[in-house]
C-alpha cells in the first residue's frame, strides 16, 4: 500500500517537473529578447514605425504585400509614401522569360495609389513585344508622375525596338510633360526620336544631368544638338558615334554649359562595309577638352578590321577604350601615337602577330595608363615584361590570358610572373578566363 502510494506521488510530480522545466526553457529564450515570455514581449502590430518601414525596404514588392495583410497598421504602412519613391517594373512573359513579373493587379493598385509618389522608375522587360508594349502603357497612365530618373532596360534582344514609334513617343511624353524634374534617362535599343527630344528638353531642361541613348536609330545628330544647347546642367551623355557631331562637341563646350564628366560612344557596325564613319576634327576634341578638363571619353569599338581608318589619324582625348571584335595592329600603333590621356584599354581580339611594339609605344606615350586587358592576340615574354616595366606600379589593373603570352629564349611562362609581379609591385598572375 505505502508502495502504490510513492508511485502515485512520484506519477503526480512528474508533470510539474516537465511544467517547471518548460517554464525555464521559456524564460532562457525570453531573456535574450529582454522579456519572460517571447510571444508576450514581442507584439508584432505595435513595432516602431521606422522599423516596420525598415523591415518593408528590404522585402520583395509580393512579399511586402503579403506582409500588408497582417493588420491595419501594417497595411497602413504599406501605403507610406516614402515606400514607393523607387520602384522597378518587371515585365516578362511566363513561356519565354527567366523574370519574375510583376502581378497585373499590383500594378494597377500601385498606379492608382503611388503613381504620384514614384521618383526612381526602371522597367525591366524581356524578350517580347508584349512586355514592351506593357511597359508603355504604364507609362501612358502616369499622368501625376515627379519622376526624377527613368530607365528602361532590356534583358535580352532590344524588345522596345519593336514597339511603333509612335506608341512608344506618346508614352514617352506623358513622363516628359508631367515630371518636368527629370535628371537621369537610360533609354538604350529604343525607338526615342527627334520630336520627343524636343518634348523632353522643353520640360525638363534645367535638371536634366544623364542622358543614355545609345543605340536609338531614329535620333538625328540634330536631335541631340537640341539636348546639348539647352540642357546646360548635362554631366553624363551615351550615345552612338553617327550622331556624334564636331558641332555637338562645340556645344557640350560653350561658357553655359557645365563642365561634363562622362562622355560614352559606341561605335558600332552590323554588317561589313555599309557604315561610314567621319572623322571628328582635333579643334573640336580640343574644345571640349578645354572646357571640361576632367572628362572621362570612353568609346566602345565593335567594327570590323577593314573599318578603323578614320580612326585615331589626330590626337583624341579618348580615356578608356574597349575594342569588343578584332582590332588592327595599326589602329593599336595610332592608339599609342594619339591618345595621350587614355587610362584603360581593352583588346579582345586581333591576330596571330605580336604586339610588342604597339604596347611599347602605349606604355611610352599613354602616361596616365592604369588598367589593361588582352584576350585573343599575342604579345612575347620580353616584350611583355618591357610593357610592365614602362608603366610599373601605376598598373593596377593588369588583366591578360595565359595564351596570349608567347614564351622565348629570354623568359618561360613561369619566370614571368616572378618579373611582372617585381615590376608591379604586388603579386600576378595572367588570368585563365578574361575578367574584363
Amino acid at each position: 500500500m505505502k508502495r502504490a502510494r510513492q508511485k502515485v506521488v512520484a506519477e503526480n510530480e512528474a508533470p510539474q517537473t516537465s511544467q517547471k522545466s518548460k517554464k525555464q526553457k521559456t524564460c532562457s529564450y525570453g531573456s535574450v529578447f529582454g522579456g519572460s515570455d517571447l510571444h508576450a514581449s514581442m507584439d508584432w502590430g505595435n513595432l516602431p514605425h521606422h522599423v516596420i518601414l525598415r523591415i518593408f525596404q528590404f522585402l520583395p514588392l509580393v512579399d511586402r504585400a503579403r506582409a500588408s495583410s497582417v493588420c491595419r497598421r501594417w497595411n497602413e504602412i504599406f501605403h507610406i509614401p516614402d515606400l514607393w519613391r523607387r520602384f522597378e517594373f518587371e515585365l516578362s512573359q511566363p513561356a519565354t522569360s527567366y523574370l519574375k513579373s510583376t502581378h497585373p493587379d499590383l500594378i494597377q493598385q500601385i498606379i492608382k495609389r503611388h503613381g504620384d509618389h514614384l521618383q526612381y522608375v526602371s522597367f525591366k522587360v524581356d524578350s517580347s513585344t508584349e512586355s514592351a508594349e506593357a511597359a508603355c502603357d504604364i507609362l501612358s497612365q502616369l499622368v501625376n508622375c515627379s519622376i526624377k530618373t527613368l530607365g528602361l532596360i532590356s534583358t535580352a534582344k532590344p524588345s522596345f525596338m519593336n514597339v511603333s514609334k509612335a506608341h512608344f513617343a506618346s508614352a514617352l511624353t506623358v513622363v516628359f510633360v508631367n515630371s518636368k524634374s527629370l535628371s537621369s534617362i537610360k533609354i538604350d535599343d529604343t525607338p526615342l526620336d527627334d520630336p520627343s527630344l524636343k518634348v523632353l528638353v522643353a520640360n525638363n531642361s534645367d535638371t536634366l544631368k544623364l542622358l543614355k541613348m545609345s543605340s536609338c536609330p531614329h535620333v538625328s545628330p540634330a536631335g541631340i544638338l537640341c539636348v546639348a544647347d539647352q540642357c546646360h546642367g548635362l554631366k553624363e551623355l551615351a550615345l552612338n558615334y553617327y550622331i556624334l557631331s564636331d558641332e555637338l562637341l562645340l556645344a557640350l563646350s560653350s561658357e553655359k554649359h557645365v563642365d561634363l564628366e562622362h562622355l560614352r560612344i559606341d561605335v558600332v557596325s552590323e554588317n561589313p562595309g555599309q557604315a561610314e564613319f567621319h572623322p571628328i576634327k582635333k579643334q573640336s576634341w580640343d574644345a571640349l577638352v578645354k572646357h571640361s578638363p576632367k572628362v572621362n571619353i570612353v568609346m566602345y569599338f565593335f567594327l570590323y578590321e577593314e573599318e578603323f581608318d578614320a580612326f585615331f589619324r589626330e590626337e583624341t582625348p579618348v580615356t578608356h577604350l574597349y575594342f569588343g571584335r578584332a582590332v588592327t595592329k595599326a589602329m593599336l600603333g595610332r592608339i599609342g601615337m594619339n591618345c595621350p590621356r587614355l587610362i584603360e584599354l581593352v583588346v579582345c581580339a586581333n591576330g596571330l602577330q605580336p604586339l610588342d611594339d604597339e604596347l611599347i609605344r602605349i606604355a611610352e606615350r599613354c602616361k596616365n595608363l592604369t588598367a589593361m586587358g588582352l584576350g585573343e592576340c599575342e604579345v612575347t615574354c620580353k616584350g611583355f615584361i618591357e610593357f610592365v616595366k614602362m608603366c610599373g606600379g601605376r598598373l593596377t589593373q593588369l588583366s591578360i590570358m595565359e595564351e596570349v603570352l608567347i614564351p622565348d629564349n629570354d623568359y618561360s611562362l613561369d619566370r614571368l610572373h616572378l618579373e611582372v609581379s617585381k615590376h608591379l609591385g604586388r603579386m600576378w598572375f595572367p588570368d585563365m578566363m578574361p575578367t574584363w
